[in-house]
């Protein structure tokens, strides 16, 4: 029976939703789901020249517009899930929802709105399975807020904390209503968000502990009669750096011939700190990406095949400039439990505080 989650991903400015909703698309594609990501619509209008003020709409008007494309497309992706794609485990993945409209306009203008859509508050809050909310930078990680990666923002650290407070009073009441605050670190936030969603789709919620291993290359057939597991093709690109302290990539991961695309930049802000931020790119912008290749560095190219055993998710990857050795990573269901590893896979050794096994180095090594 296809069975199709509607999770929302809202949060303040500069909260990190472009990296996690680029994360969650891989993260739920390696466990089987098929993920479409529904655009933020203000921001699509803005980028288009549709903006609040200036010489275009007055605000009240413009979030007409919102309301209006927002509802029509998220109509059209559900029809899409249900009638279109051949998949039973469909997430939509909304960036942003109906109640983030609530910040910009009055209690009485945001009714009007909901009247002339024939809507309640309630209904607008409700029809969404899930709703994450990540907390704006400039509350908890004022050293990491900026606007760089949204042109369309121009919001200081006071105007984020509060449009920040008025996004969670909005949502507040919702049956599973999330805030992911900024009380760890960026790695630490994305795996409380991850947590939650497991929790919403009935995965098992893996713990914040990963291990890895180097491995003999195992038979397909052997594999196939213990495991079920989904193929992802991966090409992992490095470009040159823009200063010492920053990795930048871009990375085609797919399946069938059917690819997505995401840039990737790391930047050094201390020694003990360090900004990830990652997106999703076209095909047109990656390809334009790819001339500005770090030729130092060889490109990854890998098959990872992702798979479940004994309560345990692992994913193998098969690097190709090496014909008999692999590398096999599992995400822990429970902090005490041993590693059920299949049988038809031969361990060398643990390898996971060897930076020699790191993307990057295997990269320059091209060895395992």
């Amino acid at each position: 029976m296809k069975q199709i989650w509607s999770l929302v991903i809202t949060g303040g400015p500069c909260s990190g939703k472009t990296t996690a909703l680029s994360i969650i698309e891989q993260e739920l594609s390696s466990r089987g789901y098929y993920v479409l990501i529904i655009p933020e619509t203000a921001t699509e209008l803005i980028s288009t020249g549709i903006r609040p003020f200036g010489n275009s709409l007055n605000l009240l008007d413009f979030q007409y517009v919102v309301f209006k494309k927002q509802l029509y497309k998220e109509d059209l992706y559900k029809e899409v899930a249900e009638k279109l794609i051949p998949s039973d485990k469909i997430v939509l993945l909304h960036d942003r929802g109906i109640m983030d409209n609530k910040s910009y306009v009055s209690a009485e203008e945001f009714n009007q709105i909901l009247q002339y859509f024939n809507l309640t508050e309630v209904e607008a809050r409700d029809h969404y399975d899930a709703v994450f909310h990540l907390v704006t930078a400039a509350n908890g990680a004022e050293e990491f807020y900026t606007l760089e990666n949204n042109k369309a923002r121009t919001e200081t650290l006071e105007e984020a904390r509060h449009l920040d407070e008025l996004g969670i009073k909005n949502w507040t009441g919702h049956a599973h209503f999330r805030v992911i605050d900024n009380s760890t670190n960026f790695d630490g936030k994305i795996f409380k968000l991850m947590k939650e969603i497991y929790s919403v789709l009935g995965e098992p919620i893996p713990l914040e502990i990963e291990r890895k291993y180097l491995i003999n290359k195992p038979s397909f057939e052997e594999l196939q009669h213990y495991v079920n597991f989904t193929q992802v093709d991966i090409v992992q690109t490095y470009l040159i750096p823009d200063d010492d302290s920053t990795e930048r990539r871009v990375r085609q991961r797919g399946q069938n011939g059917s690819f997505s695309y995401y840039y990737t930049e790391k930047r050094k802000v201390s020694n003990l700190k360090r900004v990830e931020i990652e997106k999703k790119i076209t095909e047109k912008e990656y390809i334009q990406y790819l001339t500005q290749i770090d030729t130092s560095v060889s490109p990854v190219v890998k098959k990872r095949y992702c798979f479940a055993y004994k309560g345990q998710y692992f994913e193998m990857d098969f690097y190709d400039f090496s014909e008999n050795r692999a590398i096999l990573e599992i995400e822990l269901t429970e902090e005490s439990s041993g590693v059920n590893i299949p049988p038809c896979i031969s361990v060398i050794r643990e390898v996971t505080s060897e930076n020699a096994y790191r993307n990057h180095s295997l990269a320059k090594l091209r060895t395992l």
